[in-house]
């Protein structure tokens, strides 16, 4: 592949087009692929958003999920896609999922017949329950929202487009996550313990957000269409040790918190951090070689900067 080729089918590839440009995975994904050689294009919604996509080396292309006119522009003229943005407010959940939809069939009429690479977001909660989830399985079309633009992206495959999903752990964790850990600090600091639900086994899949980069660069590259891809570094990290961990970073007492206790304890995250969700990468080693090297879940929060504000 030459060193400026977005995705592996095409032999004069330019740019990839980032939309979610600036989120907590996306500004990590555009330096991977600026340093392995490819061009990108960054959606953007401000002037502030903007210029954060510049500043990471990225050319910009002005819109916003709902301006799909945006989104056809710079998908037709991109050798490659990659879809990390979308709108995670729970409370909205029907809401956003419609929208990425209608983001992912534009996205897609733009690319149909041309064999380049599109990556989408997945998740793998709710994946499989009580066992090991692979890559090989199929996500419940009724178990979130989100699934329908999964299913659509799929579809795209026999159009002539090389999609592909990245179903992402929980927990993609590093320097500046504000995400599900950062949330579970928080909530340690205002109980005044790090709590855990029930015996604490249940396990959650972690990945650093520099290895679940390097993923998504790979898949733009060499993922064969229609794959299912796992950024779950660690097939499950048991949520006592979890708690354990921000309980010795605050330096406060870690309890177990009754189940039908979880809610008022917890709040909103409560019923994510009672699922026990192991999730496996080996398919997903053999297919692309992803090998993480960054640190493990426990060892990023031993490292203390989950705990400096």
């Amino acid at each position: 592949m030459g060193e400026a080729d977005c995705g592996a089918a095409s032999s004069a590839s330019t740019s990839c087009f980032v939309t979610g440009a600036t989120g907590w995975i996306g500004s990590a994904v555009i330096p991977e692929l600026l340093d392995a050689g490819h061009q990108v294009l960054g959606l953007a919604r401000s002037d502030t958003a903007a210029a954060s996509v510049a500043a990471l080396g990225a050319d910009v292309q002005r819109g916003n999920l709902d301006d799909l006119d945006s989104l056809r522009a710079g998908a037709a003229g991109s050798d490659g896609v990659v879809h990390l943005g979308y709108n995670h407010d729970f409370s909205r959940m029907e809401a956003a999922a419609q929208t990425d939809l209608a983001v992912i069939n534009a996205i897609g009429a733009e690319l149909e017949g041309t064999d380049r690479p599109f990556v989408i977001a997945a998740g793998v909660l709710g994946l499989a329950s009580g066992r090991l989830a692979t890559e090989l399985d199929v996500p419940d079309s009724g178990a979130h929202p989100r699934i329908a633009g999964v299913q659509a992206a799929m579809s795209l495959v026999a159009r002539g487009v090389r999609s592909s999903s990245v179903r992402f752990a929980p927990t993609v964790h590093g320097s500046g996550d504000h995400g599900f850990v950062a949330a579970l600090v928080g909530i340690a600091r205002e109980k005044g313990v790090s709590g855990y639900i029930d015996d604490g086994t249940n396990r959650w899949p972690a990945v650093h957000r520099l290895d679940a980069a390097r993923l998504v660069r790979l898949a733009v590259e060499n993922a064969p269409a229609g794959v299912a891809l796992h950024a779950t570094a660690e097939e499950g990290v048991p949520t006592r040790a979890i708690a354990e961990a921000i309980g010795r970073g605050l330096d406060l007492p870690v309890v177990s918190v009754p189940a039908d206790k979880a809610g008022d304890h917890f709040g909103w995250i409560a019923r994510f951090f009672g699922i026990d969700a192991l999730a496996s990468n080996a398919v997903t080693r053999q297919l692309l070689g992803w090998d993480p090297v960054q640190p493990g879940l426990i060892a990023d929060l031993d490292a203390g900067h989950y705990f400096k504000n």
